[in-house]
């Protein structure tokens, strides 16, 4: 496991934090309405997407930290409303954040036996882990990007490199 790896996760962590503040924002912007609006996705809504994040989130954060605790389903709604979901969202992220800024490379090398959604045991590296962890949240930051984009939010940019270095003004 090379350095290289570990700093690129510890950036991870700061682009999982920005990009979620930055999506959290434009849906606070939307009428409440539009964020509890059934949708043509797996998980039914705005908020539907933004409750399995956390869920998924917290699942491989317990699993990283050993913390043993029930699993819910993939698509529990943890929070019902947008205000709590965005608060536990905010919580999470400096979880996560601190997480991957104490990250060594002893535990990039270590493997993991979990039980899967579906109940099946498994067992991987956690450097592919860890990357399926971030993989996983971008795929559906995308999504709800989408669904934010036909609901006539204004136009934002989840860009890893525009959050992480904002542009300076000429």
């Amino acid at each position: 496991m090379s350095a290289s790896l570990l700093s690129h996760f510890q950036m991870l962590g700061r682009y999982n934090r920005r990009a979620n503040r930055t999506l959290y924002a434009a849906c606070a912007a939307l009428p409440r309405e539009e964020i509890f609006r059934p949708r043509v996705c797996v998980f039914n809504s705005v908020l539907g997407l933004l409750n399995h994040i956390l869920v998924v989130d917290r699942i491989w954060m317990d699993r990283f930290t050993q913390t043993d605790r029930e699993a819910p389903t993939l698509d529990t709604v943890l929070y019902p409303e947008f205000d709590e979901l965005r608060k536990a969202r905010t919580e999470e992220d400096d979880r996560i954040q601190e997480f991957m800024e104490n990250l060594r490379i002893a535990f990039l090398s270590a493997r993991f036996q979990y039980k899967d959604h579906l109940g099946q045991y498994r067992q991987d590296g956690a450097d592919i882990l860890v990357a399926h962890f971030f993989n996983h949240q971008t795929h559906h930051r995308g999504q709800v990007h989408a669904m934010l984009t036909q609901s006539g939010a204004d136009e934002l940019s989840l860009d890893l490199h525009r959050l992480l270095h904002p542009m300076v003004p000429a």
